[in-house]
């Protein structure tokens, strides 16, 4: 409950976050991650990559990368060098960012296999530590890669329609996750996140529109 919030309000909002879940889960029965993958690792790269860039976009760029770079050693050997670093940038580049992007990459490979033996990590606090992983992207590879279920991952739609509809006052990705996962049962902590991303692309963009005509419309009224 957040400071200054009466178990009225909290209750309130609890109630209203039930509702909005349920409509999403009829409009959006199936929720996964978007981005495609067939390994954590993969998984872990597509979401480092991912960071302010379109899952679309990303997922066009993994599809050559993977093919490409199919044995974990293979970003091992490209962050030895200079040219495998710039030659891996230049895989990257259209994502943004590339050169940080590609640094904390090659940087977790390096990590991944002398800390965990190669093994993508399947807990938070390791996660956290890697380079470029925030809860966001941590969130996503627990629940996708390992089926293990700690949060809501928060990305730019969620934090928008989660403000919109009154569910956090906040604008930190982490307190958001924690006023959501306040007032979600655990059940639905899982496909919330990925339910509100469809619901944002399909119905309700950031872009101007009327919101009147959007299926959640009203929910924070009735």
């Amino acid at each position: 409950m957040r400071k200054k919030e009466t178990t009225a309000q909290f209750a309130s909002r609890k109630r209203r976050a039930l509702r909005i879940a349920r409509v999403l889960a009829k409009l959006f029965p199936e929720a996964r991650v978007f981005l495609h993958h067939r390994t954590p690792w993969e998984l872990l790269v597509a979401v480092i990559l991912s960071a302010q860039c379109t899952d679309v976009q990303v997922n066009k760029v993994t599809s050559a990368l993977f093919k490409k770079y199919r044995k974990f050693e293979d970003y091992l050997r490209a962050g030895k060098t200079a040219r495998g670093i710039r030659e891996f940038e230049k895989n990257i580049k259209s994502t943004g960012f590339y050169h940080t992007k590609a640094k904390n990459i090659l940087s977790t490979a390096n990590i991944v296999i002398q800390r965990f033996h190669g093994i993508v990590p399947r807990t938070m606090g390791e996660l956290l530590a890697l380079p470029g992983v925030g809860r966001k992207t941590a969130n996503i590879v627990l629940q996708n890669a390992f089926n293990i279920v700690v949060g809501i991952p928060v990305d730019t739609h969620v934090r928008r329609l989660a403000r919109l509809h009154g569910l956090t006052g906040e604008t930190d990705p982490d307190k958001i996750e924690q006023d959501l996962c306040a007032i979600l049962p655990k059940r639905e902590w899982k496909a919330f996140s990925y339910r509100l991303i469809s619901y944002g692309r399909t119905y309700c963009p950031a872009r101007p529109h009327d919101h009147a005509k959007c299926p959640l419309a009203g929910i924070a009224t009735r």
